[in-house]
This record gives C-alpha cells, sequence and structure tokens, in this order.
C-alpha cells in the first residue's frame, strides 16, 4: 500500500516537473524571439512567405468557415428571440459573438490546424534529420532564422484574418436574418442593432485575443518542432501533440483575457 502510495505520488511529482520544464523552455524561446525582433528587416522574405502561408493561403477556409458560423448563429439565437419578439437585436448578438469570441477563438483554432502543425512538421523534420544542428555549424540561430520569422508572420496575419471572418461571419448573419421566414429582420435593422452595440472596446478585445492567441499557436508550433525527436513517428506525434496543445493554451489564454478584459 505504501508502495502504491509512493509511487502515485512520484508519478504526479514527475509530471509537475515536465510542465514547469516546458513551461520554462518555452518562456526561454519566446524570450529569444523577442531578442531577435531587432533583426526582422533582415529576414523580410522570410516573413512575407510566412504571410503567405499563414493568411492568404488560409482566406478560403476562414470564409467557408466565418460565414456558416455566422449563419449557424443568427440562425439559432434569431428563432428563439422570435418567439419573445426580440429578433431585432440579432444583429447586436451576431456582432458581439464573432468579434468578441468565436472570431478569434475560431480563427485561432483553424490557423492552429491548418499552418501550426505544418510548422511543426517541418521544424520536427529538420530536427530529426539534423538541419537544424548543420544552421548551427554554419553560426546560424536556428531561433532568428526559422522561429522569428514564423512568429512575427503569425502575429500580423492572425489578426487580420480575425478581422476578415468577423466582417464575412456578420454578413452571413445578416443574410440568414433577413431570408429566413421565421426571423425576417430588414438588413438596416440588422446593422442599426449591430452598429449600436459594437463599440471600439469590443473590436479591441477581440484584436488582443487574437494577438495573443496567433503568438501562442507560433510559439507552441517552434517549441514542439525543435523538440521532435524519434524519427518519423516522433514528427507525427510531435505534430499531433502540437496542435492538441495550441488548443488547449487557446482556450485557457481566452478565459483569461475575457476575465481580465470584462
Amino acid at each position: 500500500m505504501g508502495g502504491d502510495v509512493t509511487d502515485f505520488v512520484g508519478r504526479i511529482g514527475k509530471r509537475i516537473l515536465y510542465f514547469n520544464q516546458v513551461l520554462g523552455e518555452m518562456v526561454i524561446l519566446q524570450g529569444r524571439i523577442f531578442y531577435y525582433f531587432r533583426e526582422a528587416h533582415r529576414n523580410v522574405p522570410s516573413i512575407l512567405t510566412q504571410m503567405a502561408i499563414i493568411g492568404a493561403d488560409t482566406l478560403p477556409v476562414a470564409s467557408v468557415m466565418s460565414f456558416f458560423v455566422g449563419m449557424v448563429l443568427a440562425l439559432q439565437t434569431g428563432v428563439e428571440l422570435n418567439k419573445y419578439g426580440g429578433q431585432n437585436i440579432i444583429g447586436a448578438i451576431v456582432g458581439h459573438s464573432m468579434v468578441r469570441e468565436l472570431g478569434p477563438v475560431m480563427t485561432s483554432f483553424l490557423v492552429a490546424g491548418r499552418v501550426g502543425s505544418a510548422m511543426t512538421a517541418e521544424l520536427g523534420v529538420m530536427t530529426v534529420y539534423e538541419e537544424i544542428d548543420a544552421l548551427r555549424t554554419l553560426d546560424i540561430d536556428p531561433v532568428r532564422y526559422l522561429a522569428m520569422p514564423r512568429f512575427i508572420g503569425c502575429l500580423i496575419c492572425v489578426p487580420a484574418l480575425v478581422i476578415y471572418s468577423d466582417c464575412i461571419g456578420i454578413i452571413g448573419g445578416a443574410l440568414i436574418s433577413n431570408l429566413h421566414p421565421q426571423i425576417f429582420v430588414s438588413y438596416s435593422t440588422y446593422y442599426d442593432s449591430l452598429t449600436a452595440a459594437l463599440k471600439i472596446k469590443e473590436i479591441g478585445i477581440g484584436l488582443t485575443k487574437a494577438v495573443v492567441f496567433g503568438s501562442l499557436v507560433a510559439l507552441v508550433a517552434c517549441y514542439v518542432g525543435f523538440s521532435t525527436s524519434g524519427g518519423a513517428r516522433g514528427i507525427g506525434e510531435s505534430t499531433t501533440r502540437s496542435v492538441v496543445l495550441s488548443f488547449m493554451l487557446i482556450l485557457v489564454a481566452d478565459y483569461i483575457l475575457t476575465r481580465l478584459l470584462m
């Protein structure tokens, strides 16, 4: 009995130590990325390449996702509000939901699943096949050459994608609110309630979340990619771990930011 308790406590202790180790290594990596911001002008081509991958190539998927999220949100809330004669505020509800929560969170999930996983796999392959060591041999810091451009790309493109997703979702909500027979809210009424409810503060909260979430996606992808080991199997495991960890950190950060910025 005593041995079982000791083993249990030992496993918990190892988990805590591992968590602290990962957290510390991620903080150090984040600090090194910030340090190399001063050399961003030397990596403009790499940054632009990452921005194209993160931003432009994600637009089609973001458009479909945001449009239907806005439509579903308007449909579900509009039908219920219609029972109480409150469908005229559907624009405010869709706008608030998209700008403050759904836009930043769903877009960041999309970037983490589509771009973060690719970043992890790419860096993981370079790590496993010793390309990272070759860069160090050539006196090229992998953080400056690989991590920093990806981080800046996410830092710029995720907020831009969130703004785009918010607009598409609001348009989708307006369309279904006007066309659905059980709701039928005119476009002018929809946008009047939207503009009356959305203030600069709400937009600022959404963009703050987007910046934080984008930073987390890039940081996790780079950290897990640089930590990959174990050949092809390890690359697959690292890719999965990167996406799961990004999702978890986005949700935790979303709660913390919502609590602080209310």
